[in-house]
């Protein structure tokens, strides 16, 4: 049955938090493992767990890279240098842990308790990854992940790309995917695509996105916030954003260009029927709860 997404977006988007929403909102997990597997795309691991974030229960998606001193994090595709501090003082509940190796086997380890040291900065090191689009785009073709979800993908993956040339003044082949072509980034977005179709999400409203403010460290330098793609994204997508008094990044380029191919400009019902909720968690502590909240509704 085709279902009726509505993502409220007041503590911004981002691809992580996007994932752990869908899975929260029901999105079958192995569906999204098989297919994150045929992507043969080694070299990372897979939490997915529960926590806490200002006392309200998330769902929590986590890609590792198998690099040393790299946390998936809301703002991972400006290879930023994580300046500020996580407090993750939440428990993590019964999380599942798959590694993707070369052999690409899973691990399944059910670990009741995590404990994360944030404390050190995380610095990223796949300035070694270039991919452009037509890498990328060869990576989800040859993936068993349906057809549908393939070209959800490759919509959302094309929606950066413009936002990257634009930003940078070169042609959007001519892209090369080293911020958002990591394999972070395309796990975050394969596996959107893939929640998207197994719900079978046929339509979708999104809230107004709320960005914080400031300035955040990326490869270039400092970057204003919201950063150049996102403003990009917005711009040529008619996105709605309200800015608010928080210091730091709340949307990220995979989080904006996931709105963007969600929607359509269509607004909220005045009245509506909540089917299910999901919520997926943000990586960063803000003085509001950082959570994506995902409905499933009916007028």
């Amino acid at each position: 049955m085709p279902n009726k997404l509505y993502l409220e977006c007041y503590s911004g988007i981002s691809g992580d938090m996007t994932v752990a929403a869908l899975l929260d909102l029901g999105a079958d997990q192995q569906v999204l493992l098989e297919g994150l597997e045929s992507l043969n795309l080694p070299g990372y691991q897979l939490k997915i767990g529960r926590v806490k974030k200002n006392g309200i229960d998330a769902c929590d998606f986590d890609v590792i890279l198998d690099e040393p001193e790299h946390h998936h994090d809301h703002d991972h595709e400006h290879h930023h240098d994580h300046d500020h501090e996580h407090h993750h003082d939440h428990e993590h509940d019964h999380e599942h842990e798959h590694h993707h190796d070369h052999d690409h086997e899973h691990h399944h380890d059910h670990d009741h308790e995590h404990h994360h040291d944030h404390d050190h900065e995380h610095h990223h090191h796949h300035d070694h990854v270039h991919r452009n689009i037509g890498d990328i785009f060869a990576i989800i073709d040859q993936s068993k992940i349906s057809d549908r979800a393939k070209q959800t993908a490759k919509d959302i993956f094309r929606i950066i790309a413009a936002a990257e040339s634009k930003a940078h003044g070169i042609a959007e082949d001519q892209v090369h995917f080293h911020e958002v072509g990591a394999v972070d980034s395309i796990v975050d977005i394969v596996s959107a695509a893939i929640c998207l179709d197994n719900l079978d999400i046929t339509e979708a409203v999104v809230s107004d996105l709320y960005e914080g403010c400031g300035y955040v460290h990326c490869q270039h330098g400092l970057m204003p916030v919201p950063v150049p793609a996102v403003v990009n994204i917005a711009a040529d997508n008619a996105l709605r954003l309200r800015l608010t008094q928080t210091r730091g990044e709340m949307i990220t380029p995979t989080g904006a260009a996931i709105a963007a191919y969600l929607s359509k400009g269509g607004k909220l019902p005045e009245s509506f029927v909540i089917e299910k909720i999901g919520l997926g968690a943000g990586k960063k502590d803000f003085a509001t709860a950082n959570i994506l909240r995902a409905f499933l509704i009916r007028d």
